[in-house]
């Protein structure tokens, strides 16, 4: 046998496995934030763009980045699946990103920005599917939702921090000093994927028990407690959940696809897909409703994201642990039900009134990012749980790795899709309806995500299923 690599004991740690993968999610929306007040200036200043035209560019350029991460989430996945190592697709998604980086910081036609967002986008889709399959190999389902928790909280930072500084730092530096700390970003990220080590390739080196991951213990014992839905189970769970025989190639050949026949599946993509329209929405049209309502500067525009900051970071490991503790079903509920009201209010401020209507704008994205940071768990972790289910009861259909790849390709997948749809839309409305109204529509859509979660996350609730008997 080889002699270990130095640091094998600290590469393969649980700890720094989970801070190379949220380093890695947290580079990817770091980056992509780092454009969002910048762009209505960039394509103004830079590209020459019509000021009556710079929304829906802006929004374009938004989108191309999530369609890419449509197009290449799942095959990401299924590539990940099949390798014997997880490290080589996940440090490759950086050489996407850099060039991307490069691309933003000196493209002068739209045609070279939309490239640069594909390719951002093709990182993004390999760091989610690929970063999150390696959490479930590290800590396994039982301990996912307090890991996620507090990944979502560290990598909120940079989701809404980013605009904060990309405003900031064009305002005073123009893009020099956005690429500048970009690159700085991005070097971190690439050292640490560097030296990462899976737990299953240190087990080469050393005893494989002092390397087993936590999930042999963690995981069957979380899967042992009971949840709403096995009282509808009609013989065992194992029934409930097994796959039939004879399945058709494009199933054999991803067999994540058959999950989908489970209404909880689709109910927790739903969550990530709301979850990603309504973040897109905000990327797309608070820059530009600042600008129209106060005359905002990029710099001003940036700031306006420290109201959904603060509350992001405080809440989001708050609902991490209500999600460990109490299941998704709650938060999933309680966060898209209150975001109702909070995206109705946000029609409020109006312009020419002074400082009074800045303070009460910056006050309702305050509540809305509370909301956001309640919403951002339940999705990964009912997800997991019901693919788990699966897993379980069909030994060997899925494959060595099993299909966690894959569903986190799929989760990704739309994930992306709503933070392309979102801007998007969001932007088209607004340019129709008016602010106020498009909110209203992503409101509704809040609210009827919330009563799907109450029906269908961990299953039918006790009144219902005492009205099926």
């Amino acid at each position: 046998m080889s002699s270990p690599p130095f640091g094998l004991r600290w590469r393969a740690s649980t700890i720094f496995i989970i801070a190379t993968v949220a380093v890695g999610i947290f580079t990817d929306l770091f980056l992509y934030g780092l454009i969002v007040p910048v762009l209505p200036f960039l394509l103004r200043d830079r590209i020459s763009v019509p000021q009556d035209q710079v929304q829906s560019y802006s929004s374009a350029l938004l989108a191309s980045y999530a369609g890419a991460s449509v197009l290449f989430s799942l095959p990401a996945g299924w590539i990940a699946d099949r390798t014997s190592s997880r490290r080589l697709p996940f440090l490759s998604g950086l050489a996407a990103l850099l060039a991307a980086t490069l691309m933003l910081s000196l493209g002068k036609s739209i045609a070279v920005l939309v490239m640069a967002r594909v390719l951002q986008g093709m990182s993004g889709a390999v760091v989610w599917t690929v970063g999150l399959a390696m959490i479930m190999d590290t800590v396994g389902v039982g301990n996912l939702g307090k890991v996620m928790g507090t990944i979502f909280s560290f990598v909120s930072v940079g989701e809404l921090a980013a605009p904060v500084l990309g405003g900031v730092l064009y305002d005073k530096t123009g893009f020099a000093g956005v690429f500048g700390l970009s690159a700085g970003i991005l070097g971190v990220d690439f050292i640490m994927r560097l030296l990462v080590v899976e737990k299953k390739v240190a087990a080469r080196y050393e005893d494989p028990k002092q390397n087993a991951p936590e999930s042999d213990t963690t995981g069957d014992a979380e899967d042992t407690s009971p949840t709403e839905e096995d009282a509808l189970l009609p013989k065992t769970e194992k029934d409930y959940y097994t796959i039939p025989p004879n399945q058709n190639s494009i199933v054999r050949n991803l067999p994540v696809l058959y999950c989908l026949t489970s209404p909880r599946l689709l109910t927790a993509l739903l969550l990530a897909f709301m979850h990603a329209f309504i973040l897109g929405t905000f990327d797309a049209t608070v820059p530009t409703e600042a600008e129209s309502l106060f005359h905002f500067s990029s710099l001003r525009s940036g700031l306006l994201f420290i109201a959904l900051d603060v509350p992001y970071l405080i809440f989001g490991p708050l609902a991490g642990w209500t999600v460990d503790k109490y299941g998704p079903k709650p938060a999933a509920v309680f966060g898209f039900g209150y975001l109702v009201p909070t995206l109705i209010l946000l029609r409020l401020p109006h312009a020419g009134s002074g400082s009074g209507q800045i303070i009460l704008y910056c006050a309702l994205l305050s509540l809305c990012g509370v909301g956001m940071g309640v919403i951002g768990s339940p999705s990964i972790v009912e997800a997991s749980n019901v693919v788990q289910k699966f897993d379980k009861a069909n030994g060997g259909f899925f494959g060595t790795n099993g299909p966690y790849a894959q569903l986190y390709g799929l989760n990704s997948l739309v994930f992306s899709a709503g933070l392309a749809v979102g801007p998007v839309l969001s932007g088209t409305l607004r340019d129709s309806i008016g602010y106020g109204n498009m909110n209203l529509v992503v409101a509704i859509l809040s609210g009827v995500t919330a009563i799907l979660s109450f029906v269908f996350i961990g299953g039918k609730p006790k009144m219902l299923r005492s009205k099926n008997r």
